[in-house]
Formats: C-alpha cells, structure tokens, sequence
C-alpha cells in the first residue's frame, strides 16, 4: 500500500488538530468531529491537553483512504514544545503549514516554515477557519505571499467569506480565476517543456499542468495554498486529494538518512517515546529500511542491546491496533522495549548503521524542583527520568553547590508545565522554585588569627593552637594550602588535620570560599591532650576569623550570552540588558531568521533567571539566546548587602 507521511504544522491556535479531526470524519474513520473546546479529538487525548485546550506533543493519527496510507503527525504548535516538531519534522516526508484566516503568518508559522525548507521536504499551506467572522482569505494569502515566499500560490479559492464559504473553486480549472497566473508560474519552473510554452506565450492545457502538479511541489517551486473550513468540512476532501496525489511517498521524499538501501537490512528510527501508565512505554518510529515484523529481534544500535519487537501498532491517537508488520517508509507504535529511548536506531544484529537524531534547541530556562512529600522524594528521580525521555528538550541535573534538583526547559511555562505533567502522568507533586545562585566569598586582603582550642573534661583534654594567614589569590586559581611552622611549634603528624580542618570549612558558611591562600604559620601543642580532632577544630574557628580580617567580598557568577532576535528589537534588548548590570560586547549579523541580529554580551547569572519569559515578550516570541558560565566577578557592594540578608534570613529559617 502507498505511504504518505505528512506534519501538521503551524502556530499555537492555527486549527491544527481541528484540521486532522476533519479530515478522519471525512473518510468515515469516525462518526462523529470531535472539538478541542470539548476535549474528545482524536489527536489531543492527553489529559493535560484537554485541559489547556492545546496540543502538548505529537500526536500521530493513521488512517486509510483510496488505498493510500496517511501518516498525519499532528504537532504542537506552542513555541515551549518546539522539540516535538523537530523530532517530526525529521522522519515526515511533507508538511501542511496550517495559517489561521484571521492571524495570517504569525511567528510559530515562520519557524517550521523554515525548519521544513532546511530539510527540503515539500509544503503546503492550508489557510484554516474561513467560516469564522473577520476571517479573509485575501488577507491571509496576502501575510503567506509576502512572508513564506512567493511560491505559496493558491490552487483553490474560497466561493465566500465567513458564512458563506461553502465551496472551492478549483484555479487550474477557470482560466478567469484569480492568481491562475502566479500558480501556472510556479508549476512551469520545473517543467522545462511546459516552460518554453509559456515564454512563447502559448496556452498549456490545465491537464498538462495538473500532471506537473506534482513535480513542482517536489521540487519546492510550488507550494499550494488551500482554503479551508474544517469544523464544517469544507476543503477536506480537496486536501485528502492533494496528500494522495501530490504529496511524494517515502522514496520521492529527502531520505531520512544519507546513504540508506530501504531494501536492505531493516532498520528503525525512534523519534518520540511515551509513558502510559496502563501500557507502559509506547515507542514511536519510522521504519527506514527492510520491514519489521512482529516478534522480530533487533539491535539497539547505541546501546548494542538486543530488543524484542513484541507489539507493533498503528496509532490513531491514543487508539493502537496491532499489525504484523511495518515495511519500509511506514510509521508505527511499538510498545514496551526495554533499552531504546527517543533517536535511537533499531537495526538487524551485526549491521553497523547508525540514523543521526535531529539538533534539538537547547534549555534556556532553569528551576529547582522539591518534591511535596516524602512519597515524592522517592519516585522523583524515576519520573523525572521518564519525563525527559518524552521530552529531549528537557534536562535533569543535580546541583553539586546547593544539592538542588535543577530541571531546565525552553522556557518558564515549559518547565511549570512539565511539573503539571509530573503529577498528571507520574503521581508526583513538586513545587518549582528559583535555583539558587551559586555565589562564592573570597578575600581582597591579607588577615590573620589564632585560635585556641581547649577543653578539659574527665579523663583527656583537647588542646590546640593555630595561627593562620590568609591571602588572596588570582581569580578562578581555587584553593591553596601552605604552612611556615619551623621549630615543631605544630608537629608535622598534625599539620594534615589543620588542612583538613580548613578545607572542610570552605564550603560550609553561607557562601563557599574560594580564590585564597591559607598559610600555616604558628601553633601550639600539648604533649597529651592535642590530637589531630583539636587541631581540626582548632582550625576551623582560625579561618573563619582570618577571612573576616581580610577584606572580604561576595562574588557571582558571570555568563556570556548571546541573543538573536529581529533587528527592529535590539535597540530594547540593549536597553534591558543595561538594566540588568550586563555589558553589551557587540552585535553581528544573524544567519537565520533574515532580517535578525545577535547581540553579544555578558552579565550576572541572578539577573538572568527569568530572561527566557522576558525576552519573548520583548520580542514578540521571535528572540531566542543561549548562556554559558563565564567566570566570578565581585557583586557590586549595594547588591552584596541584599544578598548577605537575604541569604542570612534563609539560613535562620
């Protein structure tokens, strides 16, 4: 049977998955369209989706008409899950950008736009909710053409607007229909015979320019625009039309993989992987080469482990049916494998190909997560593990410092969502915070002190004396220990404790130490009552007193950043970044999205805890930025005074 694998893609609120719900009522798949609004569509089966009225992740719907297989992945189109299209945008052979009537091109269109154009994939534009008030066709087509390119030609118009859009009408097919112009453009650009017709001014026969249909979307000179009404059905069966007979099948399409004989080996891509609580792990892949049967034996190519192929399934939302097998350009649900996770390979033993995961963004937002009971502590670490296999755009890590648990994410609502997620899925209830900066204290000048420790109880006593000096050191040079005794004023078997002593001290005050030089340089023992714990002790209280003496100062950490974002926004980048301590080190041309810039600059980490939220309301979603820790630099001292009490009213709890 033909394949077709198509992405449903486009800006949160498009009519995304209004538009796959439509088109599966249309083939008789179900009986009845369901509605976001309602919570009851095929594609949003999540309960967290329901809920929020929006896709969260993929949602893959199969379904059968004329002989066809259509593989519908229908994607989040919320800037936060932007990971989901990335991995479905790597095993599609096709896109329909979906644009709503009344918004036109808005950021999240313009950013799988792009993403399928890097991989050369045909696309359409489906411009959606033409039965709505305010809704323009003309307008929409006007944002498409001037935005996306000039190769979005329409290949059918509206009859109507709003209430009155009951029908297409076909542009191929009336010579006196609108943009018929600007279509037969585009589909003789990649049809030389039919090119040298049209330059001689000759009339072509709408047949002849139905059959180059295809050749021009392939080759990326055309991209359709169709109108489209989904709730009421209008431009479904036009659009079921132009998947069957215009969208390429997998060996038409850009391959998944350089150099891959899809009959040869069989071989598997995993680019999504899901937890069901009644199910358990449902893995989602495009099979690349060969066919997959069931029950098959195969090699999970980056861990070397065996995996049984046990269940395989097609998937219309959250519905599996099982089937025996998935050939080659297919996609499917397996369930349960024990080692693969999402952008694994599966491939038959002894078979060296290795399928390259797609470059997804990385996490600009970072938050400690405490779970609420005790209960909590104990699955959190296993859940969190789940959640970022489902979400590669997530990541987990544990903060050395302050031993917090840190999940990053795209932004504040990704990781505020992924907790809600947590709880929904998994049973576990966290609370988000603010990580905690990791500042430091060191010293600027030279001190000194002794301290000396001495009790006398029942039996042997404790006695100590130490005499330490404390120095600054280079920034980022850490810790160093010497000592100066001459004389056996601190008996060398002792010495080792004092160290101990001062270094177990450094991380325990409120702010670590580091950047300074401790010296040893005068003591006193007892011949009885001193011992390597005195000594310790001993130490301990000398350094806390030497740094006191020795000008101290906080230091935080610094971070280089840099921030993308459209050229007409930089000037208020600039300015927030000033407000922020930062220092703005330059700006250079942007690569991609044209018409950007980035800006370069650095500044303190606790100034930037939020920028993720900022920055796209600064920037109308369309700014992005990475970070990096830099270095240490001293805190301004009218800064340093609020972060000591804060810091010393969290400590008194």
């Amino acid at each position: 049977m033909a394949v077709r694998n198509v992405g449903v893609v486009g800006h949160q609120g498009a009519g995304k998955t209004t538009l796959v719900e439509s088109l599966a009522f249309a083939i008789g798949m179900t009986t009845r369209l369901g509605r976001v609004e309602e919570g009851n569509t095929i594609s949003d089966h999540d309960a967290e989706e329901q809920q929020r009225g929006m896709s969260i992740s993929t949602s893959l719907v199969s379904m059968e008409h004329n002989g066809v297989r259509i593989n519908l992945l229908d994607t989040p189109g919320y800037a936060d899950f932007i990971g989901e299209v990335v991995a479905s945008v790597a095993v599609i052979d096709a896109v329909i950008v979906v644009v709503d009537a009344s918004s036109g091109v808005q950021v999240g269109t313009e950013t799988v736009w792009r993403m399928a154009g890097k991989r050369g994939i045909p696309r359409a534009v489906v411009i959606s909710r033409l039965d709505r008030d305010n809704s323009s066709f003309e307008e929409a087509l006007d944002s498409v053409q001037s935005i996306l390119g000039s190769e979005c030609q329409p290949l059918y118009l509206p009859n109507g607007s709003e209430s009155s859009f009951t029908e297409l009408i076909d542009v191929l097919g009336d010579e006196d229909a609108d943009g018929r112009e600007g279509l037969v453009e585009q589909i003789v650009e990649a049809d030389e015979d039919l090119m040298m017709l049209y330059l001689e001014d000759e009339a072509i026969e709408a047949d002849d320019l139905r059959a180059a249909l295809k050749s021009a979307v392939l080759a990326g000179s055309l991209a359709p625009v169709l109108p489209m009404a989904a709730v009421s059905g209008v431009g479904s069966a036009e659009l079921l039309r132009l998947i069957e007979e215009v969208m390429p099948e997998p060996s038409e399409a850009p391959a998944v993989a350089e150099g891959i004989d899809v009959n040869g080996a069989t071989s598997a891509f995993v680019f999504k992987t899901t937890a069901d609580e009644f199910v358990g792990r449902l893995s989602y892949l495009r099979v690349v080469s060969g066919t997959i049967n069931s029950d098959a034996h195969l090699d999970n190519a980056q861990t070397g482990e065996d995996e049984r192929l046990a269940n395989i399934s097609r998937a219309a939302g959250k519905t599996l049916t099982s089937v025996s097998e998935l050939a080659a350009g297919d996609i499917g649900v397996v369930t349960k494998l024990q080692h693969t996770s999402t952008f694994s390979t599966l491939r038959e033993k002894g078979s060296d190909l290795l399928i390259p995961g797609p470059v997804m963004p990385a996490p600009i937002f970072a938050a400690a997560v405490e779970p609420k009971t005790k209960a909590d502590v104990d699955k959190l670490g296993p859940s969190l593990a789940r959640l970022v296999e489902g979400d590669p755009t997530l990541q987990i890590e544990r903060d050395r410092d302050s031993g917090e648990t840190i999940l990053s994410g795209l932004s504040e609502s990704h990781v505020q969502l992924s907790a809600g997620r947590l709880l929904s899925k998994f049973h576990v209830e966290v609370e988000i915070k603010d990580r905690k900066v990791p500042y430091r204290e060191t010293v600027t000048g030279v001190g000194q002190a002794e301290y000396l420790h001495k009790k006398q109880t029942g039996g042997s006593g404790q006695y100590a004396r130490v005499a330490l000096r404390v120095e600054p050191q280079p920034r980022g040079a850490g810790f160093e220990f010497s000592d100066e005794i001459v004389g056996g004023a601190v008996p060398r078997n002792y010495i080792p404790a004092v160290e101990k002593g001062v270094v177990e001290s450094l991380p325990r005050g409120i702010f670590p130490l580091t950047d300074l030089r401790v010296v040893l340089f005068d003591g006193k023992h007892h011949d009885v009552d001193s011992s390597e714990m005195a000594f310790k002790l001993a130490a301990t209280q000398a350094l806390k007193e030497g740094v006191s003496s020795a000008r101290p100062i906080l230091l935080e950490p610094i971070h280089s950043l840099r921030i993308t974002s459209p050229e007409t926004s930089t000037g208020d980048i600039i300015s927030d970044l000033n407000s922020r301590r930062a220092r703005v080190l330059g700006m250079e041309p942007a690569d991609e999205p044209p018409g950007s810039s980035v800006v370069i600059a650095e500044g303190p980490m606790a100034e930037f805890l939020h920028y993720a939220t900022d920055l796209r309301s600064m920037t109308g979603g369309r700014g992005t930025f990475s970070w990096q820790f830099e270095r240490y630099d001293p805190v301004p001292e009218h800064v340093a005074q609020k972060v000591r009490q804060d810091a010393a009213a969290a400590a008194a709890g």
